[in-house]
């Protein structure tokens, strides 16, 4: 008998002010939607870290070497071999940039966090969009889960 999967552990971070910021439970069910497209099945646990443009331009810069302020960057977790902990990473979102980026592409800002929240687990889970074939393979999939969420193909020109 398969058993249902864990919600995951979600913990938020607020280096930034939390106005026009989703609250924690919107964030947990953007995590489980895009585990649960993945069928992960087993204990998840992440961090979420809200942040303004000067810490995430910093961050960009040090982990990317590019010098701006980024969406969302997505840190997944190294652990040491032989450690089992139900660890996939870290995300950090930039507030500032989200907002911008939503009001810029003619979409509810909620919606755009639920994106960027989806995106960024997806690259905790492995996809990537580098190449052309994977970028294809995870914007199909993110379509999927923010579908199922209710909102609209992120990638569509309102």
């Amino acid at each position: 008998m398969a058993t249902a999967p864990t919600e995951p552990l979600v913990h938020l971070g607020y280096a930034a002010p939390r106005r026009g910021v989703p609250a924690p439970a919107s964030f947990r069910a953007w995590v489980a939607a895009a585990l649960r497209a993945v069928h992960r099945r087993k204990p998840a646990e992440l961090s979420i870290r809200i942040v303004d443009a000067d810490e995430g331009r910093a961050l960009n810069a040090a982990y990317r070497g590019k010098d701006y302020a980024t969406n969302v960057l997505s840190f997944p977790a190294e652990l040491p071999p032989g450690v089992d902990l139900p660890l996939i990473g870290d995300l950090v979102i930039c507030a500032p940039v989200v907002v911008r980026e939503a009001a810029e592409q003619n979409k509810p800002a909620r919606e755009h966090w639920a994106h960027m929240t989806v995106h960024g687990v997806l690259h905790l889970l492995g996809y990537d969009h580098i190449e052309d074939a994977d970028a294809v393979r995870m914007e199909a999939l993110e379509t999927r889960i923010l579908a199922d969420l209710g909102i609209d193909d992120p990638y569509l020109s309102r």
